[in-house]
């Protein structure tokens, strides 16, 4: 992407998020959400699929492609752009009549009781009940007619009872081009929702958090992992952050997004729809499971060995153990305390990991030092069988939905020379990276691109053996002896040291002692400066 498309897009974002709204006030963020993201994936799929008929046009009438129906078929032509085989076959979703956007646009405000025609290869008849039960049957449609799609769409507009706001939104979201340059419907609406989601969990705070990862995190993970091609698996995915970046890295390298294998797993019933929605409108083939489910007791993936699994599961999760027995497979490390989750996440992640998989998961710093209920004896054995590869070390107010401290795990099943990386066994890399990133606004604290670029390069520097080298204050590569005298804390600041700091071009440590030289030195005139004052004034007579 240009920087003129990106700054389309940037601007596209704030101008539809603040006109949206002054369309729902009456809406808190947890209902517009579903309100606004429903219109934006119903224009994503009526953009693929016009799109798709275009191109199929083009292709009937000219005589040159396989496709060719001769000069005079308008009549035929019109009945094969109906043939829903000629959409799915390219992966393009069949959208029936009544949910196509220009259908809708078209009839928000007719009056109520209006009989709208409706040409679906045949004609029939619609009764008009309102927009926001138009909308409802667009959605189940949809629904109907792509298998993948059951159960993931929010068909609840009717009985929100914003018909009057409805038309006005829609107006808005028809706005977002077809295309812009060399973007198309998939990049633009991808983007505006990303977006969307974005905004929406700042809105709501703690509690949309809960379903959203900052994108500057995700990157920093996807880029130190560089997912090229294989299964990735997310056990907690949220709306799909870690997913997305991975198909733009993908992209970004040149690879083809058909590479990556997605798997994941999510318990709350809301945000596995937005995932599958977030998934559906880049057009990548995932598995989130038959249903919304406990990564713990319903495992959607039993016998999935990935490539790399990134995730940000929920930090210091209590009671998460019902139904769980102690003897699961899974806890070959030790057995995760009940009142917090963090190990637990670990090593079901650990037990999905390929013999050559990379992982890594946002935990809370609590778990590099905690001795604990076992998790000191859980980290202890997971060092010990040589699996933590990296540890980062974040800087705080990242997240819109906790002040906790984080930290990232990065643990690999082999740590021996492969794909250009040297022998890396018995050693792992700290880096403290708590000075990076800068304050978004007054709460928020964001990585730049050059933060990103600074951790991943220095992580693959260090793998790769050329061009790194330990630097006080930020980064040190420990052998094992030295993890195991420090009880296996692994919290990168006991390992990495204090930087030295300079100031006016002089190194703090020089500077100080030459201040300390000369603070002494002045004393000491100070004091021969009141002793001569004395001698002068017992002369003068003045003197005790």
């Amino acid at each position: 992407m240009n920087p003129q498309e990106q700054q389309f897009l940037n601007d596209l974002d704030k101008k539809l998020w603040t006109a949206a709204n002054k369309l729902l006030p009456m809406l808190d963020a947890a209902v517009y959400k579903h309100v606004a993201l429903g219109l934006i994936f119903l224009k994503y799929v009526s953009d693929a699929f016009k799109e798709r008929r275009a191109e199929l046009e083009a292709a009937f009438r000219d005589p040159n492609h396989d496709y060719y129906l001769g000069d005079d078929a308008d009549e035929m032509i019109a009945e094969e752009l109906e043939a829903r085989d000629y959409y799915t076959e390219k992966n393009v979703f069949w959208v029936p009549a009544l949910a196509r956007w220009d259908f809708i646009q078209a009839h928000a405000k007719v009056a109520m009781g209006a009989k709208l025609e409706v040409k679906n290869g045949k004609t029939s008849t619609y009764e008009f009940k309102g927009i926001g039960r138009l909308l409802d049957d667009a959605l189940d449609a949809v629904e109907k007619e792509n298998v993948k799609l059951k159960g993931v769409l929010d068909k609840d507009y009717a009985r929100k009872q914003i018909d009057t706001a409805l038309p006005g939104l829609i107006d808005l979201i028809a706005e977002i081009p077809f295309r812009h340059g060399t973007l198309k419907a998939k990049d633009i609406l991808g983007h505006v929702y990303e977006y969307f989601l974005g905004e929406f969990a700042m809105a709501e705070g703690k509690k949309g958090g809960q379903y959203y990862t900052p994108k500057s995190i995700v990157t920093t993970i996807v880029e130190m992992l560089q997912p090229y091609q294989g299964r990735v698996y997310d056990p907690c995915c949220g709306s799909g952050g870690f997913f997305v970046q991975s198909e733009k890295f993908v992209e970004e390298h040149g690879g083809r997004v058909g590479q990556l294998s997605i798997y994941g797993q999510e318990s709350n019933p809301t945000t596995w729809r937005l995932a599958s929605m977030n998934m559906a409108i880049r057009g990548m083939d995932y598995d989130f499971g038959k249903e919304p489910a406990s990564t713990y007791t319903r495992d959607q993936h039993p016998d999935l060995r990935a490539d790399f699994i990134m995730a940000n599961p929920p930090f210091n999760m209590k009671e998460w153990n019902a139904g769980v027995k102690d003897d699961d497979p899974r806890w070959k490390y030790g057995i995760p305390p009940a009142n917090n989750a963090n190990f637990a996440w670990m090593q079901h992640m650990i037990h999905h990991l390929a013999p050559q998989g990379s992982m890594a998961l946002l935990l809370a710093n609590g778990s590099m030092s905690s001795n604990t209920n076992n998790e000191g004896e859980i980290r202890k054995a997971i060092v010990e069988a040589d699996l933590v590869e990296c540890m980062v070390a974040l800087p705080g107010q990242l997240f819109t939905n906790t002040q906790i401290p984080a930290c990232i795990w990065v643990l690999a099943r082999s740590k021996a020379a492969r794909n250009g990386f040297r022998d890396r066994a018995g050693e792992t890399l700290f880096i403290d990276a708590r000075n990076l990133g800068y304050m978004k606004d007054r709460v928020l604290r964001d990585f730049s691109s050059d933060d990103i670029a600074k951790i991943a390069g220095t992580f693959h520097a260090w793998k790769q053996g050329e061009g790194y080298a330990d630097e006080a204050g930020y980064c040190k590569a420990a052998k094992l002896d030295e993890i195991r005298k420090h009880d296996y804390v692994l919290t990168p600041g006991r390992y990495v040291g204090a930087a030295a700091q300079v100031a006016d071009g002089e190194l703090f440590e020089e500077k100080m002692g030459r201040l300390t030289q000369q603070l002494t030195e002045q004393f000491g005139e100070s004091a021969r400066l009141e002793r001569a004052i004395r001698e002068n004034l017992a002369r003068l007579g003045y003197g005790g």
